[in-house]
């Protein structure tokens, strides 16, 4: 079993070997925010090969643009191209790669193996990860794809923490595992509901997320002649059902997972908006900085808990990290909880002299509210809105248009990217 990385400073254990932060980005935007807000690593999406139709995804000239800014921050650049691909998906195949290994990006997340065959004979500079749509769950399947030439390994969302013991036990392969965000409720993506209502392959980049949908469920009748009303198995109190497992969230397993040798700790999300992307990130940024530090007198802060709370818009549960889950790990009747801040600006420009700040509007927010503004360089702080000028400095009621630009004065210094919350 591989070692920690960590040395010992003024008798005070130090881990010096982090897990990668390993964060999503469904746009060239997202990516940058994910890599200033402390990713170490960004997964994207190419406009071909991959599982995530509905993003926006990137060009090989956006992929480019992504990696030179990440180069710039010491981070690195994967693409997914993690489809199970049928016969009329394989054209351009070998080019596609050939790009990629062209314009810098580190590695491919992969789950045919006809992709990573033609990857290694095309582009043997680009790494090879297996994705989480192969279900891996054993430390012989892990055996298998170390003898295949990959590098990394991405764990299925179903693997417990004595499992992974095991892998890194009996296996010397980088290991990468989700730490937050959507669960399937299928196996680790392996569903053809959306295949079956919608004809929209799950496993090509066409998932509908039907498990998310409301459903009202009734008893199939022998005869066939009874009314629809005689077979119900609800009452019009109930709430409308649905099969989807409430969102991972493991930010108070990190010191295990740390100490069990994990990788990579994947950020699930790339549909998801920048605020979330800097939140969960930087809280996670916190977490792992703060317990290599200090391991043996690491405590979670509530301000960590609170701060990841501020983007969250559905429950969270550990779910197979420490158990397989139960009833209470599941969101059968309800799917949502209402957030108590939204995302209301992003810093553009600061004027010192006269405490002002420039921001893209992204919600509406007026004199009056609460705000807070946060970011990697700023502890996070809270105000009231005073005036709000336009950009000609006329005085406004409220911004209230989407990517506005508007101007009003702040107690501390922020920084361009940094974000500001209203509080609802």
């Amino acid at each position: 079993m591989e070692q920690i990385a960590e040395k010992t400073k003024q008798g005070k254990r130090i881990i010096t070997k982090k897990p990668e932060l390993l964060a999503p980005a469904g746009n060239l935007e997202k990516l940058k925010i994910a890599v200033y807000y402390g990713a170490d690593a960004v997964f994207i999406g190419g406009q071909e090969f991959g599982l995530r139709s509905n993003a926006d995804n990137f060009s090989i000239e956006e992929m480019a643009e992504g990696v030179e800014y990440a180069k710039k921050h010491n981070a690195r650049i994967y693409v997914t191209t993690n489809i199970f691909a049928h016969n009329e998906n394989m054209d351009g195949l070998d080019d596609y790669l050939k790009d990629l290994e062209r314009v810098g990006i580190a590695g491919i997340i992969v789950a045919d193996p006809l992709i990573i065959e033609t990857c290694k004979r095309v582009a043997p500079k680009l790494e090879v990860h297996l994705s989480t749509q192969q279900s891996l769950s054993n430390w012989q399947a892990v055996k298998f794809w170390k003898e295949e030439g990959l590098e990394r390994v991405v764990l299925a969302r179903e693997v417990g923490l004595q499992e992974m013991l095991e892998m890194k036990k009996y296996v010397d392969i980088e290991i990468e595992t989700f730490i937050h965000g959507a669960m399937c409720i299928s196996y680790s993506g392996r569903c053809v509901l959306s295949n079956h209502m919608t004809a929209r392959d799950s496993n090509r980049g066409g998932c509908c997320q039907s498990c998310r949908w409301d459903y009202f469920l009734y008893e199939e009748n022998e005869n066939g002649e009874d009314s629809v009303d005689e077979a119900k198995l609800f009452s019009e109190d109930d709430a409308p059902f649905a099969m989807s497992p409430k969102d991972l969230n493991l930010i108070e397993s990190i010191p295990q997972l740390i100490e069990a040798g994990i990788d990579s700790l994947k950020i699930e999300g790339r549909m998801k908006s920048i605020h979330y992307v800097a939140t969960v990130v930087s809280v996670y940024r916190k977490v792992i900085d703060a317990y290599c530090e200090d391991p043996d007198n690491f405590k979670i802060q509530q301000e960590w808990l609170d701060e990841l709370a501020k983007c969250a818009n559905r429950p969270t549960a550990p779910a197979f990290f420490e158990n397989v889950p139960g009833y209470e790990e599941q969101m059968f009747g309800y799917h949502s909880q209402k957030t108590a801040h939204d995302f209301a600006g992003l810093v553009l420009d600061y004027d010192e002299e006269a405490s002002v700040v420039t921001l893209q509007q992204r919600n509406y927010f007026k004199p009056g509210d609460t705000i807070e503004f946060f970011g990697p360089e700023i502890d996070i702080f809270k105000q009231k809105v005073g005036t709000i000028w336009d950009e000609d400095g006329v005085e406004l009621d409220a911004a209230r248009h989407p990517l506005q630009i508007v101007k009003l004065k702040v107690d501390h210094p922020v920084y361009r990217n940094n974000m500001m919350r209203k509080e609802l």
